[in-house]
């Protein structure tokens, strides 16, 4: 199989974003990939909040999600959209979601998955990041599939929580995205470390498109958008360099792997500690 990865720095435009969007999706299919995964936040990076509201859409409004629908069906391909920031009508909640989608090759969404963990942190820099104030968090794990493979979903934050992870992959992901935004700091000290731990654990593929570079709000974030097999080897970074690279993989690894560290079929349920006291 061969997967295409979009490495962004996206801006505070929309539309503009939209525009680079579909561009990848182009140059993904004209490469032969079979799949694109996005970043996190592929259609709006902008900390000024009160900017930000104003290109905050439903998803039947929302212009990237329709330019990435439109793309795909162009294009015929699949694209594992990163995520987006939605307003979640249905739930008549005056905050946003984090919402990551999956796209076929005829231009319809197939699945759907909003954030589960956010990233509430007061930092020793005076730094104070709420992501709670402006987004509400998902409550269900997803999986889809696309072709005959298995995909995990999740988001950026989600990364630090491998309980996720090990029900996703209980039910059969053996690819999973972990699109993202991480800065800098946090970057160069945990990222690739985490992307390797999660498919060791289980055995699978981890796709983790990122945000690189400086943003026009003022964010700089890391890159390195990887691909890392079941055995934890990096087989794609694409370090700092925006666009689109492609990878083959070969889902037999998966198996392959999972033969020789039976993690998933050796985990047990288990009685947590008592307090003390």
């Amino acid at each position: 199989m061969r997967i295409a990865v979009a490495q962004m720095c996206s801006g505070i435009s929309p539309i503009d974003n939209a525009r680079v969007l579909q561009n990848y999706i182009g140059d993904a299919a004209a490469q032969k990939a079979e799949i694109l995964f996005t970043p996190e936040m592929t259609g709006l990076v902008d900390r000024d909040r009160a900017r930000a509201m104003a290109h905050i859409y439903p998803e039947s409004e929302d212009p990237v999600l329709a330019a990435a629908c439109a793309a795909a069906k162009h294009a015929q391909i699949w694209v594992a959209l990163g995520s987006l920031a939605i307003q979640p009508i249905e739930s008549g909640s005056e905050k946003s979601v984090n919402r990551s989608f999956l796209i076929n090759p005829v231009g319809d969404i197939v699945a759907r998955y909003d954030k589960i963990h956010l990233f509430d942190v007061d930092l020793d820099s005076g730094e104070s990041w709420r992501e709670s104030s402006a987004y509400q968090g998902g409550t269900q794990a997803v999986t889809a599939r696309f072709g005959e493979t298995v995909l995990g979903l999740s988001v950026c934050y989600d990364l630090r929580f491998p309980a996720l992870y090990a029900g996703l992959t209980n039910a059969g992901a053996e690819i999973l995205a972990i699109p993202a935004a991480f800065t800098v700091p946090t970057g160069k000290a945990h990222w690739e470390i985490l992307l390797r731990a999660r498919a060791i654990e289980a055995g699978v593929f981890v796709v983790a498109a990122a945000q690189c570079g400086a943003h026009e709000d003022g964010r700089k974030t890391y890159g390195h958008s990887l691909i890392v097999d079941p055995w934890g080897q990096v087989l794609l970074d694409m370090d700092t360099e925006i666009g689109v690279a492609v990878c083959d993989i070969n889902l037999q690894e998966v198996a392959k792997t999972r033969r020789r560290i039976p993690a998933i079929a050796n985990r047990r349920t288990f009685a947590l500690p008592k307090d003390f006291g």
